[in-house]
C-alpha cells in the first residue's frame, strides 16, 4: 500500500520543513510514502472560489480505486493505536493507495468533501495547515510502529 500526504502549498517555516524530513526518512522503511504539495491558488475571487480551486485540485491526483481521508477538524478522533488498526485495516483490505489531504488555511470545498472516504481529526484543537503535516506525517510514522511492534509508542 502507497500512503500519500497531499497539501496545498509549500512549507513555509524551516524547522517543520526539517521535522517533516525527519519522519519521511523513517517512514521509507515501512510503506511507500509520498508528500505531494500542490501549488498554492493565486487567482481567485472569493474564498468560496478559492476552496473549489483547491479542490479541484486535490481531485486531480486522486484515482478512482484511493480511499480518501480528509483532515477536517470536525472529523473522526482516533487514539494512535486506532490510527494503527485503521492503516492495518487498509493493508488488509489491499488499498492500493491511502491519500491523507490537508486543505488549506480555509478548510475544504464541497468537491473534495464529497469524494472523501473519511474525515479525520488529529485534535479538537485547531492547529495551522502548515503545522498539520508534521503531527499527521509523525503520526503515520508511530501507527506503522505499532503495526510492526517497535518501541516508539509508550503507553
Amino acid at each position: 500500500m502507497k500512503v500519500v500526504i497531499v497539501g496545498i502549498g509549500k512549507t513555509n517555516e524551516t524547522y517543520l520543513d526539517q521535522g517533516i524530513q525527519v519522519y519521511l526518512k523513517r517512514l521509507i522503511h515501512y510503506t511507500n510514502f509520498e508528500l505531494m504539495w500542490l501549488p498554492d491558488v493565486k487567482k481567485f475571487s472569493n474564498t468560496e472560489d478559492l476552496l473549489h480551486k483547491e479542490g479541484e485540485q486535490f481531485l486531480k491526483v486522486i484515482q478512482n480505486d484511493d480511499y480518501v481521508v480528509l483532515c477536517d477538524e470536525g472529523g473522526k478522533i482516533f487514539s494512535s493505536k486506532g490510527l494503527a488498526s485503521f492503516i492495518e485495516q487498509r493493508q488488509i483490505e489491499s488499498t492500493k493507495r491511502l491519500i491523507f489531504i490537508i486543505g488549506g488555511a480555509f478548510g475544504l470545498a464541497a468537491n473534495i468533501r464529497a469524494r472523501a472516504n473519511l474525515l479525520f481529526s488529529l485534535s479538537n484543537l485547531t492547529f495551522s495547515h502548515q503545522m498539520i503535516r508534521l503531527f499527521l506525517i509523525e503520526q503515520v510514522y508511530r501507527a506503522f510502529t505499532i503495526i510492526q511492534n517497535e518501541k516508539y509508542h509508550n503507553e
